[in-house]
């Protein structure tokens, strides 16, 4: 055996082991706070209120899903957030899918400019635009609406989803277009039979993007609902924090019903996810 062999093997031992320590680390940071939370779900409240509640707890019980569910309004809020979801996701979709189109297949004055602006939207806090979206809201008679709240979280999400799906349709070759124009399809026909079907993973893509910005927004759900009637998840969970006591069971068990609909929508959607993402990196 050549002298060499063994500080080779050693190497790439050491490079694997290396490699697995660091992956277990980075999964102990990314799913221990969920683990945590679900641990505490399950830890009765008697033990909760004492002092030096132990991490694992003696007993498991699900006694405080069964109060979530049955004496809080919990399932109003979820209906809400699914409501809002419902109609700010499409709505991005339809918005941002035509103005890529547009940026990417239509040369105008400006064009760079209105890219450079949806980037810069992005930048500012949210904060901000509370005193005018709220004037905004007033006036059109959407304050504390389902449909206000979810027209502002599409425009929020509109932004992103725009600059993400204009890298896609950017590597949609202009050729299969030209095929479409020299059959005689409508400038309609083109985008709704050739050009939509290719950008549906980039579609998927912009619109867990959307999602998952809607289902967990706080400050505009905070600010532009006061009732039970169109309180979001988010909001209706931090109504669990008392100004004497804070609900931990309770709180807990609506943070781990609340991710579930999140993981499986993303489990349903998430090759297409990972192939939009990676094709809209392509150009841009």
């Amino acid at each position: 055996m050549s002298t060499t062999t063994v500080p080779v093997r050693f190497g790439r031992f050491a490079g694997r082991t290396g490699f697995a320590i660091a992956l277990l680390g980075v999964l102990a940071m990314v799913l221990g706070p969920y683990i945590v939370m679900l641990l505490t779900s399950l830890t009765p409240r008697d033990q909760l209120a004492g002092a030096g509640a132990n991490l694992i707890p003696s007993e498991f019980t699900t006694a405080s899903y069964a109060e979530l569910l049955s004496t809080t309004p919990f399932l109003t809020y979820l209906r809400n957030s699914l409501t809002v979801a419902a109609i700010a996701v499409p709505v991005t979709l339809v918005v941002s899918t035509g103005a890529a189109i547009a940026m990417s297949r239509f040369d105008f004055r400006g064009r760079g400019a209105v890219m450079i602006g949806l980037l810069l939207a992005q930048m500012f806090p949210a904060v901000l635009l509370v005193i005018s979206l709220q004037g905004q809201l007033r006036g059109m008679g959407l304050m504390d609406t389902t449909l206000g709240l979810a027209l502002v979280h599409a425009a929020f999400a509109t932004p992103f989803a725009t600059w993400l799906l204009k890298g896609f349709a950017d590597s949609i070759p202009r050729e299969i277009e030209e095929a479409g124009q020299i059959d005689g399809a409508s400038s309609w026909q083109i985008i709704r039979i050739l050009l939509l079907p290719l950008l549906r993973p980039g579609m998927v893509a912009a619109g867990t993007y959307a999602f998952i910005l809607t289902w967990n927004e706080f400050l505009y759900a905070l600010t532009f609902t006061s009732q039970t009637a169109t309180r979001t998840l988010p909001v209706g969970l931090h109504l669990f924090i008392g100004e004497y006591q804070i609900r931990w069971d309770l709180l807990t068990a609506g943070g781990v019903l609340s991710v579930l609909p999140v993981v499986v929508g993303f489990l349903l959607v998430q090759k297409r996810l990972v192939a939009g993402l990676a094709a809209g990196a392509v150009k841009g």
